[in-house]
């Protein structure tokens, strides 16, 4: 991306029918405009459809479904719970949906009945859930704001194609930066707010609740805590309302009576909080990309909406002036059912947790009054 040795920046960035996203640079230094053209990550859209119609859905039936995890060069399928009776997989790059659901279809006879396919946006047709992961993926050392502008074409891209077929779905984003392209489709689609969000902080909150059970060598589930704001580096922990077990976790060691042979260290809030925001980064290190984690916490979702049981969990969703925040999407303590965000719980955050909140939201605000909408 240069004009000889002067640097230069995009001033257009658009899908090309090769795969690849041609970008318009204009030269910093001497004006001159050139095209490039860079590699589209093929990455499909997941339309999840339950047995039965949407107008005899049971509260109390919970159907049969396969997930799929998302990777840069291949991917991962991890088989869950059946939540769902029919999946299809919609590719700017069809052959590689059709082998993928190929290779997902052949697997079914030892799990839960379930119809997987690739298809075009009019298979989006009477679908209940549509996962959006469409976009270039994260690479190492790369921040999720940084993909912003390119992801946000892309999202911009497909919105009529998937609405035109899918307009009473509930619409899940999976991409980064999740909260400028959930923020992006609410903005752009015309879907109600209430059937849009993001996975958003869920993939924190897990990671540091599995922190949590390491350090006091508990049951995951035991831990109540939870991440709010940006999935990014503004995002936070309101430790005031973090407990396990209905024992503050700052008090949980000295309620225990026995330890012995247990080395349990100080909880130091910064170290939990750095090793929750670095764990993505340190995945992606090591092996390239994330695969199980964001899977099982999107599937997590998923199953809570096909099941009809609404449930409390941290996602991204448009704020309409709850803390005195409005016209942002970022994460908060949400209650999640068959009608895709049913509340929004306000948690009694301290006031530095509460300004916390509202620096998270001001980040994403930059971001959006610097990406084109």
């Amino acid at each position: 991306p240069y004009c000889g040795d002067h640097e230069s920046k995009v001033i257009d960035s658009r899908h090309s029918d090769d795969l690849s996203i041609r970008r318009r640079r204009e030269c910093c230094r001497c004006g001159h405009r050139f095209t490039t053209y860079e590699s589209v990550e093929s990455q499909p859209i997941l339309v999840v459809k339950r047995n039965g119609s949407r107008q005899n859905f049971d509260k109390n039936k919970i159907v049969n479904s396969m997930i799929r995890a998302f990777d840069k060069r291949r991917a991962d399928i991890v088989v869950l719970e059946g939540i769902a009776s029919e999946i299809v997989m919609i590719d700017i790059n069809e052959e590689k949906a059709k082998g993928e659901a190929l290779d997902i279809r052949q697997g079914v006879p030892f799990c839960t009945p379930c119809s997987v396919y690739a298809g075009s946006y009019e298979d989006a047709k009477d679908s209940d859930i549509v996962i959006i992961t469409s976009g270039i993926a994260r690479k190492p050392g790369q921040t999720r704001l940084d993909l912003a502008q390119t992801n946000v074409n892309i999202i911009k891209s497909i919105t009529p194609n998937i609405t035109k077929y899918a307009p009473d779905a509930i619409y899940l984003f999976v991409s980064n930066p999740v909260d400028i392209l959930t923020y992006t489709f609410c903005k752009c689609s015309g879907i109600p707010e209430s059937r849009i969000l993001g996975s958003g902080t869920i993939l924190d909150t897990a990671r540091l609740r599995a922190r949590l059970s390491e350090y006091y060598q508990i049951n995951q589930q035991n831990v109540h805590a939870y991440v709010l704001g940006e999935h990014g580096d503004s995002s936070f922990v309101p430790w005031s309302v973090a407990n396990i077990s209905n024992i503050p976790a700052n008090a949980y060691q000295k309620a225990m009576e026995n330890t012995d042979g247990m080395l349990i260290p100080p909880l130091n809030y910064a170290d939990v909080e750095d090793y929750m925001r670095k764990s993505g980064g340190n995945v992606i290190k090591r092996k390239g990309a994330t695969f199980y984690a964001v899977s099982i916490s999107v599937c997590h979702i998923v199953k809570c909406i096909l099941s009809g049981i609404d449930t409390n969990m941290t996602v991204s969703t448009m704020l309409n002036g709850e803390y005195g925040i409005s016209d942002v999407c970022l994460s908060l303590l949400t209650t999640v059912g068959h009608k895709g965000v049913v509340n929004k719980l306000n948690l009694p955050l301290t006031e530095s947790e509460h300004a916390a909140l509202v620096h998270s939201s001001e980040c994403l605000k930059e971001i959006i009054k610097k990406v084109q909408i």
